[in-house]
């Protein structure tokens, strides 16, 4: 299988500080791959390295086998890597539908003329990105809140608010930082099926952290193990779950079964 997303020997400093090490990643079409690892392990450096918040010191990072190393990050999505943040980077001042329907116009095609004079063309577009927005609030479970200001909702439906965000940018490769932080068990449950549909109806590959082995070892196809900048383990959850290597870097951590 082709991979979606490769990247090769990914390697990182911040000055004398080496973060990450020879990373590499292959994530095919219509995958979810899992990045596990213990705080300060480098998980969200390699989401930013990839996602272009960072450039990396060394290595190739190739979308659709274009290299997007050195691209600006509104550039790489734009090609198609849509992603959250582990700390919630929404805008306080906007409603819900607003923050998804400003997500589409990076793909909106009518002029500055059309906008002007609300020409049939910004019609047509405008309707489709309200029309599509609707939609992802359905899908997520949050079209009640359309007209909320974001910052007055429960943290679990903020969590969903962003990945509606990001899905609106229509991404191959969906990366989601954390997903569940915050959640409750019920939410958690939920955010579970919420990416199960999102998988199958979008055929979106995924690439996520997250801390809750149950949540990962579920969702997931490949899993890779981060410790100190580098993968220490990876492969299909039943392998990671009673990898040696793994259980010693969880040890009083969390149950992995």
């Amino acid at each position: 299988m082709t991979p979606l997303l490769h990247v090769d020997k990914m390697t990182h400093y911040f000055g004398g500080l080496r973060a990450v090490h020879n990373y590499n990643l292959s994530v095919g079409p219509n995958q979810i791959v899992g990045l596990i690892g213990p705080n300060g392990a480098g998980k969200t450096t390699v989401f930013n390295l990839i996602t272009g918040v960072y450039t990396p010191t060394e290595g190739r990072i190739t979308l659709e086998n274009e290299n997007i190393v050195g691209l600006e990050t509104n550039e790489i999505a734009a090609k198609g890597l849509g992603r959250t943040f582990q700390n919630l980077a929404l805008w306080r001042h906007m409603n819900v539908l607003d923050h998804i329907k400003m997500a589409h116009y990076s793909q909106l095609s009518y002029s500055l003329f059309d906008s002007f004079f609300n020409t049939g063309r910004c019609r047509r577009q405008e309707a489709k990105v309200e029309e599509n927005a609707y939609r992802l609030l359905e899908l997520f479970d949050i079209k009640q809140h359309a007209d909320q200001l974001v910052t007055s909702l429960p943290y679990g439906a903020q969590r969903r608010v962003e990945m509606a965000r990001a899905m609106a940018t229509n991404p191959k490769v969906l990366f989601l930082d954390e997903p569940t932080a915050g959640m409750t068990p019920d939410e958690l449950i939920q955010m579970i099926k919420i990416i199960r549909q999102v998988h199958q109806d979008f055929g979106v590959a995924i690439f996520l952290i997250e801390h809750r082995m149950k949540f990962v070892m579920e969702l997931c196809q490949h899993i890779q193990t981060l410790v100190f900048g580098e993968v220490i383990a990876q492969g299909p959850p039943e392998e990671i779950q009673n990898n040696p290597k793994v259980i010693e870097a969880y040890l009083g951590k969390e149950d992995l079964t």
